[in-house]
């Protein structure tokens, strides 16, 4: 569990890159700013080229013999570093994996009320673990669970993909379902967009969700 920022007493994580006179080294293949290679040169004589340009001489590759070193406005690269990692955060799908445990017996309507609930999970974008669990003399008939794993893919095949085949792990049956492409893409609507244009069409909830309350209620 993340500890939170007001009861973190952690240092604040330093930059360790090495710029201007934190720059120890005896020469440098120093880099212009506007890119082009300038060559080995002392670093004395690289950190007045920077100071000249009123920018930064900057230890871009620290490894290489001699380091690398480039001319720039540090301030602005790290801000323009800083805007690509928040970008980049934002463009990742974060996958949650969630559970539904299944009977071998389990009754009809159960059954579409917990398929409705993997439904609304792969539609949010979420990977779903179907468990089957046996009791007693069940365990002697994994096929059940298997026929039931099947005929649970099958029915969501539109948006779902089987990542995981069915697999015996003591009393428990497991399957893993994915979100399909087009899931991911964008292509499915989501389950929050689909009930509300079907409320607007005045179209019935789907199965094994609650059906709305006359809009009269709000009076009571």
């Amino acid at each position: 569990m993340p500890v939170p920022k007001k009861f973190d007493r952690r240092p604040p994580e330093r930059d360790l890159t090495r710029i201007n006179d934190r720059i120890r080294v005896p020469e440098v293949r120093l880099v212009g700013e506007d890119g082009k290679q300038i060559g080995v040169v002392k670093t004395e004589e690289a950190l007045a080229y920077a100071q000249q340009r009123d920018l930064d001489l900057v230890e871009v590759a620290p490894d290489a013999r001699p380091p690398v070193c480039r001319v720039l406005d540090y301030s602005k690269y790290k801000y323009e570093q800083a805007q690509k990692q928040k970008a980049a955060r934002k463009h990742q799908q974060q996958i949650t994996i969630r559970e539904i445990k299944f009977r071998p017996k389990i009754a009809q309507n159960d059954y579409d009320t917990k398929k409705g609930h993997v439904r609304r999970f792969l539609l949010g974008r979420d990977k779903v673990k179907i468990t089957i669990m046996f009791r007693g003399r069940e365990v002697t008939h994994p096929e059940r669970g298997t026929a039931l794993l099947d005929r649970l893919a099958e029915e969501l095949s539109d948006i779902a993909v089987v990542e995981q085949s069915p697999l015996q792990d003591g009393r428990n049956m497991t399957m893993l379902l994915a979100p399909s492409r087009a899931v991911l893409a964008g292509e499915r609507e989501r389950p929050e967009v689909a009930s509300t244009q079907d409320s607007a069409n005045g179209a019935a909830p789907p199965q094994g969700a609650p059906a709305a309350e006359p809009a009269q209620a709000a009076n009571r």
